[in-house]
């Protein structure tokens, strides 16, 4: 039997593959493990700077899978709170991981796995992928994504988007700030690695973690507590290992190896 996730590595990137293509990679339970598993694995990796999260098959995930859902509802209000709790952590743990995650998207992104792609860090789409929050037109509510959407896009798109749950192009959902790349399919996995090792050779690790604890550390804060939080970051930063390396490295005029 595949494993619902494959993980590889690859000059220090860390590869999570989605592997149910036959169920068009939609979420179920053991999917969901599998990909907290392999993120905790990367974590731990000092070897994995950067992670890519791709996809078996025509379709980069179609969300919940509805068989497992249908399942799902003859359980009692506790039992899916604990099942929607689970879920919720797998896009807090992808959206707020120490390192950055890039979503390569070779096919349509619905649903669930749209919001998967939008919590990414950044994210290449082949111009054939469409993207939408489907669950309207199923009478479910995308209550989970809806949440890091509306930090991603703001909320007029993301009404446009959650409300009338239509497909949009590649360019739409670039346009709209939902991706940030479109690469032809045999362009794909090169453009994507390039991508990853620029930002593994020629970025800090410490200083592109810190950023993005800073990111999510923000939220919340008014100006003044933001500032005070900000203050805080930039007197440990000057003192990190990074900071010390990477400026000593300019001052000498020698190249920095990350």
């Amino acid at each position: 039997m595949n494993q619902p996730v494959n993980c590889y590595k690859k000059e220090r990137i860390g590869y999570l593959e989605l592997n149910r293509p036959d169920k068009r990679n939609a979420l179920n339970a053991e999917m969901v493990e599998g990909i907290k598993k392999a993120l905790n694995d990367f974590e731990k990796d000092g070897e994995v700077k950067i992670v890519i999260i791709k996809a078996a098959g025509k379709v980069f995930c179609s969300g919940a899978d509805l068989a497992y859902l249908q399942s799902l509802q003859t359980n009692s209000f506790e039992e899916n709170l604990a099942d929607s709790q689970s879920l919720k952590d797998l896009f807090h743990r992808i959206y707020s991981f120490p390192k950055v995650v890039i979503a390569q998207i070779q096919g349509h992104a619905l649903a669930g796995g749209c919001g998967l792609a939008s919590v990414c860090d950044f994210s290449f789409a082949v111009p054939e992928a469409k993207f939408a929050y489907t669950e309207v037109k199923i009478g479910f509510v995308p209550a989970l994504v809806m949440v890091f959407l509306i930090k991603k896009i703001g909320f007029g798109k993301s009404r446009q988007l959650l409300l009338d749950g239509d497909l949009v192009s590649a360019v739409q959902a670039r346009d709209m700030g939902l991706i940030n790349w479109i690469v032809n399919e045999d362009e794909l996995e090169e453009k994507v690695f390039e991508y990853a090792q620029k930002l593994i050779f020629g970025n800090s690790g410490q200083s592109m973690q810190k950023i993005k604890e800073m990111m999510v550390g923000l939220e919340g804060k008014n100006l003044e507590e933001g500032l005070d939080y900000a203050a805080i970051i930039n007197a440990l930063a000057r003192n990190s290992e990074d900071c010390q390396k990477g400026i000593a490295s300019f001052l000498n005029k020698q190249n920095i190896t990350w």
